[in-house]
């Protein structure tokens, strides 16, 4: 597993090839990115964001995992608390609200 620090520049849809790179560098199968590290139009799904960064890691057999609470997001938004369950019940995108969640999912 590849897990990006808590502190940091925020991950965008460009950065996205270059984590990929990385967790292949790495054998990680797994990406962990903090909440924090997430473009605030990742949890918009209407800009799209979410949906071109995800691809990128399902097209090469990543698992992308949110950890940190999305909670004020998906009340914000039902299309991104559905998205958040379907997400879950998948193998490629979770979101998890913390590293023990994490590691009980892997």
């Amino acid at each position: 597993m590849l897990r990006l620090p808590d502190d940091g520049p925020l991950l965008t849809d460009a950065d996205a090839n270059d984590l990929i790179g990385s967790a292949w560098g790495a054998q990680a199968d797994v990406v962990a990115v903090p909440v924090a590290r997430l473009d605030p139009a990742f949890f918009e799904l209407a800009s799209g964001v979410a949906g071109e960064l995800t691809q990128k890691f399902v097209n090469y057999h990543l698992v992308l995992a949110v950890v940190g609470d999305v909670r004020a997001h998906e009340e914000r938004s039902s299309a991104f608390a559905a998205w958040v369950v379907e997400s879950n019940r998948g193998r490629h995108v979770w979101f998890v609200v913390d590293d023990d969640a994490l590691t009980a999912r892997l």
